[in-house]
C-alpha cells in the first residue's frame, strides 16, 4: 500500500516535513509495512523555501541584506546546488511582518534586499530561480531589486533615485546596459497567485497599498509614480497578469529579467516532482492549518488535489480547522477532510500539540479504512 504524505506547514505548529513525519507515524501505528513517500509542499508563500529545500535536499543559506526600509536583516533562502537552484521568498527580505506597524511606510519601502538574495544565488552559482512573491511590505514596482542587480534609474539630471515608489516620480532615464549580465542565462519562475496588473483600479497601488498603510493620497502618488516607471520602461508588461504582484515587484520581474509567472502550488509541485511521487499511489494525505471554501483559490490542499486526481489516488486533507464551507473540496476531488484539533482545545494548546494530533488522526482514518 502506497501512501503519498504531501502537505504544506501548519502555520505556527509544524512545518511540512514535520507534517510528514506525523502523517508517517500514524500510518505505520496501524499499516507497518505501508510505503510513505514524503512530499513536502507549498503554494509559494511562506514556507516555500523549507518545503523545496527539503524534498530536494538542498541547503538553507542565509545572508545580511536591507530589510524594507534600509536596515540590515538576516535573510534566508534556498539553494539546491546539483540543479542550481535557488528558492527565493521576497518576504524574507522585502516583508511586511519584519517591518513594526508603526514604522511602516509604503511610499520610500524598498525591494532592493530581494535584489541581494538573487544576487548573492548568482555568486553561488544559480542558473535557475523560484522566486515566491507573498507578503510584501513594498510598492516600489520592483526598482529596489533592479538597482540592487545594477539596474540604473536617474532622473532627469542624471542622478540615481532613492529608495521607495514614490520617488519614481521623477524618473527620467533607465538604464539596463548595467544589469548583472548573468541574469540573461536565468530562468526565471514566479510563484504568483495574484493576477492584478501594475496600474489601475485592480492593480499592485489601489488594491494592495493600503494593506501596508498606504492612505488614499499615497495611493494617488504610487500610481502615478509606477505609471511613469512603466512608460519610461516602454513596457508592455504593465497589463500582465501578476505585474502587480508583490507592489509591482512581478512587473520588475517579467519586463527586465525575463521571468514567467505561474500558480505558486503549480510551481513548487512541478520542482519536488510532485506528479512522479503520486504513480501507484493508494492514498494521498496533504493538508495546512486551516481549510475552508478559499482553499480552492490557490491553496496547497486544493493544488496537490488537482495533481492527484490525475492518477486516480484518493485525497484526504487534514487540518487544524476546518471551517463548514470547506465541504465544496468534496464536490472537487477530495475524498475526505479531517479535523485534527478537538472541540474547545485552546488555540495554543491546537498548535503546540499539532503534530501528536496529526499522528492520531492519521492513523484514526487508516484504521477506519482497513481495521487493525
Amino acid at each position: 500500500m502506497r501512501f503519498v504524505l504531501a502537505p504544506d506547514s501548519f502555520k505556527e505548529s509544524m512545518s511540512a516535513a514535520q507534517a510528514i513525519a506525523a502523517m508517517r507515524d500514524g500510518v505505520h501505528t496501524v499499516l507497518p509495512d505501508a510505503e510513505c513517500v514524503g512530499v513536502p509542499m507549498a503554494d509559494g508563500g511562506e514556507g516555500t523555501v523549507a518545503a523545496v529545500v527539503d524534498a530536494l535536499d538542498g541547503e538553507r543559506v542565509t545572508v545580511q541584506v536591507a530589510d524594507a526600509l534600509g536596515r540590515p536583516v538576516p535573510a534566508a533562502y534556498g539553494y539546491v546546488a546539483d540543479r542550481r537552484l535557488a528558492v527565493i521568498e521576497m518576504a524574507a527580505a522585502a516583508g511586511l511582518e519584519l517591518i513594526p506597524l508603526h514604522e511602516r511606510d509604503v511610499l520610500r519601502a524598498s525591494t532592493f534586499g530581494v535584489g541581494q538574495l538573487i544576487a548573492d544565488a548568482l555568486d553561488r552559482g544559480a542558473e535557475e530561480f523560484l522566486v515566491g512573491l507573498g507578503g510584501s511590505a513594498t510598492n516600489d514596482g520592483g526598482a529596489g531589486m533592479l538597482t540592487a542587480l545594477g539596474v540604473r534609474l536617474l532622473d532627469a539630471a542624471g542622478a540615481p533615485l532613492p529608495a521607495g515608489g514614490a520617488a519614481l516620480a521623477n524618473l527620467d532615464r533607465i538604464d539596463r546596459d548595467t544589469l548583472d549580465p548573468r541574469l540573461a542565462a536565468a530562468r526565471i519562475q514566479l510563484a504568483c497567485d495574484v493576477t492584478a496588473p501594475l496600474l489601475g483600479p485592480g492593480g499592485a497601488s489601489a488594491v494592495f497599498g493600503p494593506q501596508k498603510g498606504a492612505t488614499d493620497d499615497d495611493v494617488a502618488r504610487l500610481e502615478s509614480a509606477l505609471e511613469r516607471f512603466a512608460r519610461v520602461a516602454e513596457s508592455a508588461h504593465a497589463d500582465t497578469p501578476g505585474a502587480g504582484a508583490a507592489g509591482g515587484l512581478g512587473f520588475a520581474l517579467l519586463e527586465f529579467l525575463g521571468a514567467t509567472s505561474r500558480p505558486g502550488v503549480e510551481v513548487v509541485a512541478e520542482t519536488v516532482s510532485l506528479h512522479e511521487a503520486l504513480t501507484g499511489a493508494a492514498w494521498v494525505f496533504t493538508g495546512e492549518g486551516s481549510v475552508d471554501a478559499q482553499t480552492m483559490l490557490g491553496k496547497t490542499p486544493f493544488g496537490v488535489a488537482e495533481v492527484a486526481g490525475r492518477t486516480g489516488a484518493k485525497v484526504v486533507i487534514f487540518a487544524g480547522r476546518v471551517a463548514p464551507d470547506a465541504s465544496v473540496l468534496l464536490d472537487h476531488g477530495v475524498h475526505e477532510i479531517v479535523g485534527i484539533t478537538a472541540p474547545g482545545t485552546p488555540l495554543e494548546q491546537a498548535l503546540r500539540e499539532g503534530p501528536q494530533a496529526l499522528a492520531r488522526a492519521a492513523a484514526d482514518f487508516v484504521r477506519r479504512n482497513y481495521g487493525s
